[in-house]
């Protein structure tokens, strides 16, 4: 995802979400891929919704897991900072770093190991990497949902939807809200679980993504 991770970062750079959108299924043909099965998490849900339905990007089956969907999503503290980006991003480094970390360990519901917590605040830190986290954040814009929201009824593809009970980014009713506007969508709430299903519960999320692959018609 540009912008993201070890991607590359620049001043002006577009990162949302229908450039996200756009890129995989660029990626997606790039590879060569016939029918992937794809695993989405957060943006990576409104990411590929967007690659299906508005880029012709076919997948054989779509797992998402506590993404981002349905309209009105991000927490106060995230509207705070996407109406002040250009006030945020001229933060002192050392207030930078210690806003991203408590906004990181407020995804999960379990203390975060030190060595995963260090993984993902590290790609915000440094001049190139605040920027790109208040970018991120600024762009961040519900239309690139509510252009396919209505089309949600539409998919006709095996559709898992897996949530963390504790995820306080995008609460549970959002998962039982999606699932009812897609036809034979399967649910699967995991307790004690948060934003950071991965982290917090990485056994019993396995267990179920490979049960569920396991089942998928070929």
């Amino acid at each position: 995802m540009p912008g993201y991770g070890e991607s590359s970062k620049f001043d002006g750079q577009d990162v949302s979400l229908a450039v996200q959108g756009d890129a995989l299924a660029a990626l997606v043909d790039s590879w060569g891929l016939d029918r992937p099965i794809v695993i989405a998490h957060d943006y990576g849900g409104a990411v590929s919704l967007r690659a299906h339905l508005l880029h012709n990007t076919v997948f054989r089956a779509l797992a998402l897991v506590d993404v981002v969907a349905l309209s009105p999503w991000g927490s106060p503290f995230f509207r705070l900072v996407a109406d002040n980006a250009d006030v945020f991003a001229q933060l002192p480094a050392a207030l930078h770093q210690a806003l991203v970390r408590e906004y990181v360990a407020g995804a999960a519901h379990r203390p975060i190991r030190d060595l995963d917590h260090d993984a993902l605040v590290r790609p915000w830190l440094g001049d190139d990497g605040q920027a790109a986290f208040y970018r991120q954040i600024e762009q961040a814009d519900e239309r690139y949902t509510r252009d396919i929201e209505h089309r949600y009824d539409q998919l006709a593809l095996p559709v898992l939807i897996v949530w963390g009970e504790r995820d306080t980014w995008i609460p549970l009713d959002r998962a039982h809200m999606l699932a009812g506007t897609i036809p034979g969508a399967e649910l699967r709430i995991v307790p004690e679980a948060g934003h950071l299903i991965q982290l917090d519960a990485p056994e019993r999320l396995t267990g179920i993504l490979l049960d569920w692959l396991a089942r998928l018609p070929h």
